[in-house]
């Protein structure tokens, strides 16, 4: 039974709260520059303190709710992965906050501006040995992947991530220790370091984020209660028969019909989409009727949507059928565990409600298949990415500007 609920809010969750936070956050900080540096620095670091909780409480409210609304959206991904490094600032700020009350002449106040300025620095050093995992994990499910399956490009995307995470992260570490070798009062040096971090920050959150929206997705079951069941085609054999991919997706779909049928009643048909690829002798939708038919299904309750060559296709077509039979009804879909969150983020740029399942795959397919997958949501918001990006640089390259002109 699932814990989490999906799709069951109407209304989308904002986050107008947080800029809220932030304007108050900014009026009290001016209010102490007119206290003395030791209360400034108290008062000050405690003010942070507070509003890095409230921050993580906004982020995962809106989180949860966003699942309710839509768990297949851009928003999933951000809200967690930037709520484990507001843990990171809060969990700092209150330890500093602690050590300020009881020992207030070993600090000054500046010290607390450059806990921001060299937070995003410090959150990719301390997670390091994390990113390292990761990375090497992704180069050995590409090596399995490479023997399985052969050198293709998309074969190697795990590794190339793995390379540009471990190599980010080394220059981060070389620049900050020579930074601290010959003094922290390089500006330019600095301002490098923090703007580099600032970068692979925003990655690594959204890396995070990524993971956890993806398992989520593929881990939901969806309530046996759906009147359209669409069936993702992804290649058929070389005689016209379904792949082992091909035949999960199908068997999945199979079983959730089966146990809706058993549980409830309720008749549930299906939709079989894709279409004819250059190497294959018929449509992967005929391929995946054929199957369905043999497996017991009644041929009245299997549509045929054979014209779609990617998952966008796959749910624009697939709504058409839906609405020449009518457009009404509960609706999922069934794809491999690693495509389940992108394929409900096409279902929903189409303006169709549906609830994916995941079908299980290789253990060394999935790695590489996920990058796959979150290169491909970052490209496709681009121009939010590039704000949200390049806003956050720009955050702190002013942050180290204004600090490093507070020793001058």
């Amino acid at each position: 039974m699932n814990m989490l609920k999906f799709d069951t809010l109407r209304k989308k969750p904002k986050v107008y709260n947080i800029a809220v936070l932030t304007g108050a956050l900014a009026v009290f900080l001016a209010m102490l520059l007119r206290m003395d540096e030791t209360r400034r620095l108290q008062w000050g670091n405690l003010a942070l303190t507070l509003y890095f909780a409230l921050v993580i409480a906004c982020l995962l409210r809106a989180f949860f709710r966003q699942l309710r609304y839509n768990p297949y959206s851009y928003n999933t991904i951000l809200y967690p992965g930037f709520a484990l490094f507001a843990l990171f600032l809060f969990l700092t700020h209150a330890s500093v906050t602690v050590r300020c009350f009881q020992n207030p002449e070993e600090y000054r106040s500046v010290q607390m501006l450059f806990t921001l300025v060299h937070s995003a620095k410090n959150y990719i050093l301390l997670t390091m040995p994390l990113l390292l995992a990761f990375s090497l994990a992704l180069l050995i499910s590409n090596i399995s992947l490479i023997r399985h399956e052969g050198t293709r490009f998309v074969n190697i995307l795990g590794m190339v991530l793995a390379f540009m995470l471990m190599a980010g992260a080394g220059l981060i570490a070389v620049l900050d220790v020579h930074s601290a070798l010959t003094g922290q009062g390089n500006l330019a040096e600095n301002l490098i370091v923090n703007i580099l971090a600032a970068f692979y920050l925003y990655f690594e959150c959204m890396i995070i984020g990524s993971i956890i929206a993806d398992l989520l997705a593929a881990s939901y079951v969806p309530d046996p209660d759906k009147d359209w069941l669409i069936v993702l085609g992804c290649g058929i054999r070389r005689d016209g028969t379904p792949t082992p991919l091909l035949k999960g997706r199908l068997d999945l779909a199979l079983d959730f019909y089966r146990r809706q049928l058993k549980e409830t009643g309720r008749r549930a048909r299906f939709i079989v989409s894709g279409g004819q690829g250059p190497d294959e002798i018929r449509s992967e939708a005929a391929c995946m009727r054929d199957y369905l038919l043999e497996q017991g299904i009644p041929e009245e309750d299997v549509i045929l949507e054979d014209r779609s060559t990617d998952t966008a296709e796959n749910m624009r077509f697939s709504k058409q059928k839906i609405d020449e039979a009518g457009g009404e009804g509960k609706i999922a879909f069934f794809t491999t565990n690693y495509h389940v969150f992108r394929a409900g983020l096409k279902a929903r740029r189409v303006k169709m409600r549906a609830l994916g399942m995941g079908a299980p795959t290789k253990w060394y397919f999935w790695p590489n298949a996920a990058v796959r997958e979150f290169v491909g949501l970052l490209t496709e918001h681009r121009l939010k990415q590039g704000l949200l990006l390049f806003g956050l640089a720009a955050v702190y390259a002013g942050l180290t500007i204004l600090a490093y002109g507070q020793i001058k």
